[in-house]
């Protein structure tokens, strides 16, 4: 069957009144009292129906050890640079400098 006739704004407008989003239900954790997501594990002790699923404290501490030993490695490449290059880029006349005095030989 075809639409034989526009849908006017207050008809659309009246179909889409259910498409509005709803808050989601939140249980409260029995371990800890932080709220999550029913049926699912808590995110702040890692509990799930009164047993614990996953050692989320464990895999913070392992998640900051990385990321700490990452920042050493960056500062330590970074302290690899040579001083007598990084003088030599400072040093350096700037382009606009070297084309000036082509522009005024070429007037």
């Amino acid at each position: 069957m075809v639409i034989r006739m526009r849908h006017t704004r207050a008809h659309t407008k009246n179909r889409r009144s259910h498409h509005a989003l709803k808050a989601p239900n939140l249980a409260t954790c029995a371990n800890c009292g932080a709220t999550h997501r029913p049926h699912h594990m808590c995110l702040e002790c890692g509990f799930y129906n009164g047993r614990q699923v996953m050692d989320l404290k464990a895999k913070k501490e392992s998640r900051e050890a990385r990321l700490q030993a990452k920042r050493e490695a960056i500062s330590a490449q970074a302290a690899q640079i040579d001083p007598t290059e990084a003088d030599s880029v400072a040093e350096a006349p700037a382009p606009e400098a070297i084309d000036e005095p082509k522009r005024e030989e070429q007037k």
